[in-house]
Order: C-alpha cells, then sequence, then structure tokens
C-alpha cells in the first residue's frame, strides 16, 4: 500500500483555508499514485481549538467541511483520506469526539475516536471531548489500519516504569485485535528534546508488536504552541522508512510493502531545533494574527538583539523595525552597539531618547514622592519606552515584540506596562543562559550580533553603573534551579539537597512565587521547554504555600 504523509500546517478556526491545504495535499498524494494520505489530528480546524469547540454553530461549520472533504474525495477513485477532525458523540457526556476520519471515493468508511485525553501541562481534551470506549481496525485495501490520535501512543510502559499514566494500553489493544499496520495522527507540540522523544516512543511500538508504525504530526505555530512535524514511518523492527522534514510542510508517499533501505536517524541538533522552532512560531504568530510587520526596542543588550535577530529570519529585514530610546543612563557603548545590529541586519532603526519626557515625569511627581531614586524611577523609564513601541504599533499596525527571558520572568526582573508591553514574548520560555547558546548561534555564519554585545555584562541600564547580578543571582546558578523548581517541580529542599545554597534556593522559590501575578498580564510566550510560563502552567496568583522544610 502506498502511503502519503500529509505534514500541513493549518490555522485554528480557518475552515476555509485549512479546507484549500487539504485539496492541495490530496491532489498531491493522487498524483503519487496513492492509496492513502494521512493528516494530522484536527486537520480540518487545526489545534488547539480550545473554547471554539464551545460555540455550537462552529462545530456545525466543522461537519459542512468534513462534508467537502467527502465530496472531494470523489475526485480521486483510488485515494483514502485519513483525516482528523472533531465528530458528535451519540453518547452521555460530551457531546464530541476527537476523532480519525476514514474516507473513501465519496464516502465515511469509518471512524475512529480517540481513547487518551490529555489533561496536563497545555492540554485540556477532557473539557471539550468524549473518550473512545474501544477502538477495532480498519479493513481498508490490503490491511487493516490500526488508527490511533496522538495521547494514544502515549501510554507505552517502557517510558513510564513506574506507573502508566492511564489504565488502557490502546496500541497494544489494535495489535491483539489484528492491526497491520498502526497509523497515529498527531498534533505534539514542540519541546526540546521532543523529537527524539518521539521517535523512540514510535519506534518501541513497532518492535514490541512487530508492526510498521505511520506517524503523522501537524507543523506550525498556533498562538504560543509550536509544532515541529517530523513524521515518520517506521517498519515492524522499529527501523526508519521515511522521515519528514522539521519546522515545515512535508508531503511524502512511500510504498509500505515494498522492501526499502531503512534511514539512519539522526535528531537535529537541541540549539538549531529551539532557533527553528522560535523562528516558526514567531512567524506564524504574527501572520496568522493578521500584521506582516513588528517593532521592537534594542538597547544594545543580548536580548533584543537575539530578538531581532530571530524576527528577520522569520519576517525578512524590511519587516522588522527597531527603535533605540536611550536616556541618560544609557552607555554610549549601547547605542553603538544597538546601531551595528541594525546595520547588520539590514532593519531600520530609530532613535527616539527619553531624557525629557522622564525628567517631565520626574518634575511632575516631585511634589508628591520623597526625592528618593529607586524601582519607581527605573520603572517609569521602562515604561516610556512601551508607551513610544504601542504608540508605533497604533500608528502603524505593527506587532510590538518584547524581549524579555525566562529568567527574568520567572523572578519578576520586567516592569509591567514597560518592557513586558507587547504582543508576543518572543524569548519568554528562553533562560539567559540559552539566550547566549542562540545568540552564538546566530553568528554561526556572520557576525549579526556584535560581539561585543556577547561578553559585556547584562544591564537594564536604568541607573548609573547597574547590572543584573546586582539584583539576581548569576543566571548559571539561576537557571538551573528555575530549571528544578518550574520543569522538574522539585521542592526547595530537594533542590537543596543537589548542592545549592539553601539560602540562594528559599530566595529564588519565593521571588518567583511572589511575581505571579506579573506572568499573569504578560504577553503570549512561545513555548520551547517542557514546561513554559502560560496555559501550561496553571498557579494562583494569591497563594500562601509553607515549602517542607530542608
Amino acid at each position: 500500500m502506498r502511503v502519503t504523509i500529509a505534514q500541513i500546517n493549518p490555522t485554528v478556526g480557518d475552515l476555509e483555508g485549512n479546507f484549500r491545504i487539504i485539496e492541495k495535499a490530496v491532489a498531491r498524494a493522487g498524483l503519487d499514485s496513492s492509496d492513502l494520505v494521512v493528516f494530522p489530528e484536527l486537520t480540518t480546524i487545526g489545534y488547539p481549538p480550545q473554547d471554539l469547540l464551545e460555540r455550537p454553530w462552529f462545530v456545525e461549520q466543522t461537519q459542512r467541511y468534513l462534508e467537502k472533504v467527502v465530496a472531494l474525495s470523489e475526485r480521486y477513485d483510488g485515494l483514502g483520506i485519513l483525516i482528523g477532525t472533531p465528530t458528535f458523540s451519540a453518547k452521555a457526556g460530551k457531546s464530541l469526539h476527537n476523532s480519525a476520519v476514514l474516507i473513501y471515493r465519496g464516502a465515511v468508511l469509518a471512524e475512529r475516536h480517540k481513547s487518551l485525553l490529555p489533561s496536563y501541562d497545555v492540554f485540556d481534551e477532557t473539557r471539550y471531548f468524549e473518550p473512545a470506549v474501544h477502538n477495532l481496525p480498519v479493513n481498508f485495501k490490503d490491511q487493516r489500519l490500526g488508527i490511533n490520535i496522538c495521547e494514544d501512543a502515549w501510554n507505552d510502559p517502557a517510558f513510564w516504569p513506574a506507573q502508566l499514566p492511564y489504565r488502557s494500553d490502546p496500541i497494544r489493544l489494535l495489535a491483539d485485535a489484528g492491526a497491520t499496520v498502526f497509523i497515529n495522527l498527531s498534533a505534539s507540540p514542540f519541546h526540546a528534546g521532543k523529537e527524539e522523544l518521539r521517535y523512540r516512543l514510535i519506534s518501541n511500538h513497532a518492535q514490541r508488536h512487530k508492526i510498521p508504525f505511520i506517524y503523522v504530526n501537524q507543523v506550525g505555530g498556533n498562538d504560543e504552541l509550536i509544532f515541529d512535524g517530523h513524521s515518520l514511518i517506521v517498519d515492524g523492527q522499529g527501523e526508519m522508512l521515511a522521515f519528514a522534514a522539521g519546522f515545515r510542510e512535508d508531503i511524502q508517499t512511500f510504498n509500505l510493502n515494498a522492501p526499502g533501505r531503512t534511514l539512519l536517524y539522526s535528531p537535529e541538533d537541541e540549539i538549531s531545533s529551539i532557533y527553528n522552532a522560535l523562528v516558526l512560531g514567531l512567524r506564524d504568530y504574527v501572520h496568522k494574527s493578521g500584521f506582516s510587520k513588528t517593532i521592537l526596542g534594542l538597547s544594545g543588550g543580548i536580548d533584543s538583539s537575539l530578538t531581532a535577530c530571530l524576527a528577520v529570519a522569520a519576517l525578512g529585514r524590511d519587516n522588522v523595525l527597531g527603535v533605540a530610546m536611550p536616556s541618560q543612563f544609557s552607555s554610549a557603548a549601547s547605542l553603538e552597539d544597538a546601531e551595528a545590529l541594525a546595520r547588520n541586519l539590514g532593519i531600520n532603526l530609530h532613535t527616539i531618547p527619553i531624557t525629557g519626557v522622564f525628567q517631565a515625569y520626574l518634575d511632575t511627581l516631585s511634589p508628591y514622592f520623597s526625592g528618593s531614586y529607586d524601582t519607581t524611577e527605573e520603572n517609569i523609564q521602562a515604561r516610556i519606552r512601551g508607551n513610544y513601541l504601542m504608540a508605533f504599533s497604533n500608528k502603524f499596525a505593527y506587532l510590538v515584540l518584547s524581549t524579555g527571558n525566562k529568567s527574568e520572568i520567572a523572578m519578576g526582573y520586567c516592569t509591567l506596562y514597560g518592557d513586558m508591553s507587547g504582543g508576543l514574548s518572543v524569548l519568554a520560555d528562553v533562560p539567559k543562559t540559552m539566550v547566549y547558546e542562540l545568540s552564538r548561534f546566530c553568528n554561526r555564519d556572520a557576525e549579526l550580533i556584535p560581539a561585543r554585545v556577547l561578553v559585556k555584562a547584562p544591564s537594564a541600564e536604568l541607573r548609573f553603573n547597574q547590572t543584573d547580578q546586582d539584583t539576581l543571582p548569576p543566571y548559571d546558578i539561576l537557571d538551573q534551579i528555575l530549571y528544578l523548581y518550574i520543569e522538574q517541580c522539585e521542592s526547595a529542599a530537594g533542590i537543596i539537597a543537589r548542592g545549592f545554597d539553601a539560602e540562594t534556593v528559599r530566595h529564588i522559590i519565593t521571588v518567583v512565587d511572589r511575581n505571579e501575578y506579573k506572568r499573569r498580564q504578560a504577553a503570549p510566550g512561545l513555548k520551547i521547554t517542557s514546561k513554559a510560563f502560560g496555559t501550561g502552567r496553571r498557579m494562583p496568583i494569591v497563594q500562601s504555600i509553607k515549602h517542607p522544610p530542608s
């Protein structure tokens, strides 16, 4: 059987646009004389649709577009279409299933529903869907298709030696029922290391059951989530037969029955994959939001420099505007570095000093303030800059990119309504130490970010002789502790037991917890780690948690 992987980039809610993409992929499969074209999970509506599924009129529209796919299949006599879409549930409970629908010659041959509905991290599928009770293989041509959807493949005992997250193993049940090939329709979001993890998961299923496995993943950015593609086919020994590209649409046809040479699998380098993910996520967020141009403040620091590099890679230099907004505390070197970056990238740079406006603020507030200079006055500068950027956004329809990194956002080392202003926070899930790695990656072929930016001490330059380390622990220590606390959910005692200074650990955890209110008001951020600030981390703002003693 000839199978086509249709790794496409749908937009959430764009039923017509998604149908046009489906139509092109089906035509490609027809030209390749394919027997079956497989699309990702919830292709017709894009993933994740979230509360769009609570609008009855929208769900009704999705059914009409499914009917259009059924009609489309009439043009391709020998081609089956296996596509992800919501369908109505006939059982008591939730009204919808997350389904895979097999269409052939103008008719629906079978529907199979997702069994395991994730409700952790960024997933909330039990809010919308009813799970399948059981699934059986579908007879199609010379195969028995073991159709499953995304999470259904993630309950492999080899990956959860202590305790399986679900009682059911849909892959084993399909194998026991006589499947001759597994097919997984997926919308699996990216995080660093996920590509290799998926390959090992799919390969392990194939080896365990001695059954080939076809895995088709969505690609593209939808809100904060980035889908990296990397669809694949493995044989019954778990060896790679076909492998789709990462971070772009890719359509491939493969003869499942013909003996062929297996491919040597090598995962993409981590920093390269994170760079590609951020570029894709930024591009899709801007374009799918209806923007074409972006604006950001260029301070001459490493965070804004990296953000500008990513924006140019995603959108082109003509669609990125930098604004330098020096105050009396800005060093001449910082302005020179911002200018050099703009020249290297070929982007326009406006220089708008804020000293006069800042002084007007100070003069206006002086009758009410004691005259001492503290973080209040520092934050006023950041808010002036945020207002300038938002004024350009209003006037010229630029999307503002905020430039803060994960380490700063975790510690609240950022200003509400100031440098946190923006439509997208590009580096919100990138720790400061990784910012340096990505910056060096940007300079791999030519110096885009001036060399001085990579070696000078980070500073907000909101007062004379200021550095980040006046307020924050060294970033190499800070990022390790933040990783253990945020991504690994370690307690203070557990982190201290690893050898970190107890006072430093308790200080960091206290500050992280205290700044939840700031993060709740931050711009959406692109997710590239296993636990990002945003929809996947739901912490109370008002709480009084007591950490166990060390």
